[in-house]
């Protein structure tokens, strides 16, 4: 008995000491200056990509906070976003707290306009792009606008993926004590990402490449699922295929999810990293389970039409290693190869693939086929 008391006290010691220890990183996290997008010139040697939003936010208060009525109303407006000549792939170059941005060193915007009708927006985005087919990419927890708005402009930048790109912002509190709060602007979303994705897709009959980070995950599945359970066939024809980068979701409400939703857009492509500190801890707060992001085998989505791609080898710690496809220059790298294989049609995602890093010396990523991933069904 003295024994079993002694185990009891242990473990109930140990779970208040990752209590604390996560209260802390949280009040750190949330208390840490958040940096804004500032205006800044237009400078020959930089890279302008335009950045089309619609949001929920509202343009005066784009900042949302706790307890603050959440906007009602759609509003879209374009950036230019200005790429600084010295780029790393990877980062998001922000100037520094108390330093005035510098468009040869850091990101800026150059230019805005908004929109009072969402058809001129869908027109100008569509005329942006030498493709018929849009990305739209769906940010995911404790996001500002300026945040979702920059990593966007790097994705572009980094993968040249020569489409238009729509980025929706939905309510995120931006505040890493805002779990629950961003949870429920998920489900207050819904109605309005499926609106854009009829209206970019209504666009010359164009088409959907559907990308969202951790949280935004959870957006899109319900958006799917609701289109699906609503017999919308028509906007699920649109959607080109998917990608789920870091999904912060839980793997059984994915599978009721997807079974819902029945035949998926493909290609349906999931990244996931074990190493993700971010989702560890997300998974504290939702009762110890692993997220779908952070699994380490094909189990848990066996028999959905998914490829799983495991980036965790190609971890560099940037972001709690919870961005690593769009953060890791290894990463980006041997992507952009293995997009381009498979659009020419000599490639395909296996079931289940982890990836791995090159030797040191190498200096280059080859495409897959040289030996850098593992292939498991």
């Amino acid at each position: 008995m003295i024994k079993f008391n002694t185990f009891i006290s242990t473990v109930k010691a140990t779970r208040a000491s990752h209590a604390i220890l996560f209260g802390a990183v949280l009040l750190m996290v949330a208390c840490a200056p958040r940096p804004t997008a500032e205006r800044g010139p237009r400078i020959e040697e930089a890279q302008i990509r335009q950045v089309y939003v619609a949001t929920q936010r509202d343009l005066s208060r784009p900042r949302q906070t706790f307890g603050q009525p959440r906007n009602e109303q759609l509003n879209f407006f374009r950036a230019s976003v200005s790429i600084p000549p010295v780029h790393q792939p990877g980062q998001v170059e922000w100037a520094k707290r108390g330093e005035t941005a510098d468009p040869a060193r850091h990101f800026v915007v150059t230019d805005t306009k908004v929109y009072d009708r969402p058809n001129r927006f869908m027109r100008e985005m569509k005329r942006d792009s030498t493709m018929n087919e849009t990305m739209v990419f769906v940010h995911g927890y404790n996001n500002t606008l300026s945040d979702a708005m920059y990593r966007l402009a790097q994705i572009q930048e980094d993968f040249d993926l020569g489409m238009s790109s729509v980025l929706f912002s939905w309510l995120s509190s931006g505040d890493a004590r805002g779990y629950i709060y961003d949870r429920d602007s998920i489900l207050y979303a819904r109605d309005d990402l499926e609106e854009v994705l009829k209206a970019v897709s209504a666009q010359d009959n164009g088409s959907i490449l559907l990308v969202a980070h951790s949280m935004g995950s959870h957006l899109v599945m319900e958006v799917l699922r609701q289109a699906a359970l609503r017999g919308d066939r028509e906007l699920l024809s649109r959607i080109n295929g998917v990608i789920l980068m870091s999904p912060d979701l839980d793997p059984d409400l994915f599978r009721s999810q997807a079974e819902a939703i029945g035949k998926l857009p493909q290609p349906f492509l999931i990244f996931v990293s074990r190493e993700d500190r971010a989702l560890s801890l997300a998974s504290f707060i939702t009762g110890r389970k692993p997220r779908l992001g952070v699994i380490d085998g094909p189990e848990a989505v066996e028999g959905l039409q998914v490829q799983v791609i495991d980036f965790t080898a190609l971890a560099d710690g940037e972001g709690l290693n919870h961005s690593v496809p769009a953060t890791s220059p290894a990463a980006i790298s041997l992507l952009k190869g293995m997009f381009t294989q498979a659009s020419t049609g000599n490639g395909r995602f296996d079931d289940y693939m982890v990836l791995k890093a090159p030797p040191p010396e190498s200096g280059v990523l080859p495409i897959p086929g040289g030996g850098m991933i593992g292939r498991r069904r």
